[in-house]
């Protein structure tokens, strides 16, 4: 248990680092990544009003590893965000290390046409 709860704290320190340099606006808003065991979420944040523009998860794709459909939401996030208009976006990872599923998000949001 001990183990778990540094391992939680050490990922919170890094997000509270990356959060100090990274900022969402309305133009160029803030993708944020958050990980669980059985899920990944992520959401187009503007930090100047704080408010949720877009949000996209791996429930809402029904087939594939997870890889895949980590691949899949980061498409749909895409898709939406253009369809709202965003192109250009700032990454934040959450404080979880760019590989993995982070990445394959990442990499379907590019090839859905965001810029980051």
């Amino acid at each position: 248990m001990k183990n778990v709860n540094a391992k939680k704290l050490k990922r919170e320190r890094t997000h509270a680092k990356i959060r100090a340099k990274v900022f969402g606006t309305a133009k160029k808003p803030r993708l944020c990544v958050f990980k669980s065991n059985t899920t990944l979420y992520a959401q187009l944040i503007d930090d100047t009003k704080s408010n949720t523009i877009v949000s996209a998860n791996t429930k809402e794709v029904k087939t594939g590893l997870m890889l895949e459909k980590a691949k899949e939401t980061g498409k749909n996030i895409a898709k939406k965000a253009i369809e709202n208009k965003i192109k250009n976006v700032v990454f934040d990872r959450g404080g979880f290390v760019y590989t993995g599923r982070v990445k394959a998000l990442a990499d379907g949001a590019r090839e859905g046409g965001l810029e980051f």
